[in-house]
């Protein structure tokens, strides 16, 4: 079975998050081994400069490549990255299950994700050219996880 890990900077604090994150976690129970690896979301100074951002950035992506194995498929959601539809995500994750036992799906904080976690990661993936707050974003990521499981196994609820 399929291990699928969320590696996300920053915990999510409003309960309407937390539970549609349940729910999605509970969906997934049959399809993969799924887990939410939150890293600590670094504080960033009033006033801050570009170099202040640069730190906060830099220290967020060691806590994030710390979460990652060296084995796992690195998948970075990433504003410039290729936007894929669903389609397109499940046959991806139906490749790469014959190549990797574990996905690693990355969500940056506020600020983004260092360049050395956009290095390691073998798959920058945007949701498009919104912005979307780090805890929709989870949410999106776990349901179009889901969403895959269920095209690849030609099930109904992609329709």
């Amino acid at each position: 079975m399929l291990n699928i890990r969320i590696v996300c900077v920053g915990k999510l604090k409003e309960k309407y998050w937390m539970d549609a994150c349940s729910e999605y976690m509970k969906r997934l129970k049959p399809y993969c081994n799924a887990e939410i690896a939150e890293v600590r979301e670094e504080k960033l100074p009033a006033n801050a400069s570009t170099a202040d951002e640069i730190k906060v950035i830099e220290a967020e992506g060691r806590n994030i490549l710390d979460r990652i194995a060296k084995s796992d498929y690195v998948i970075a959601l990433d504003v410039r990255g290729n936007e894929k539809s669903s389609e397109e995500i499940a046959d991806i994750m139906s490749k790469v299950s014959f190549t990797h036992s574990s996905i690693a799906i990355i969500i940056g904080g506020s600020l983004g994700l260092s360049a050395d976690v956009k290095a390691r990661a073998d798959m920058k993936l945007s949701f498009g050219r919104i912005t979307l707050p780090h805890q929709l974003a989870r949410v999106v990521a776990l349901e179009q996880i889901y969403r895959a499981f269920k095209i690849n196994a030609g099930e109904a609820y992609h329709k």
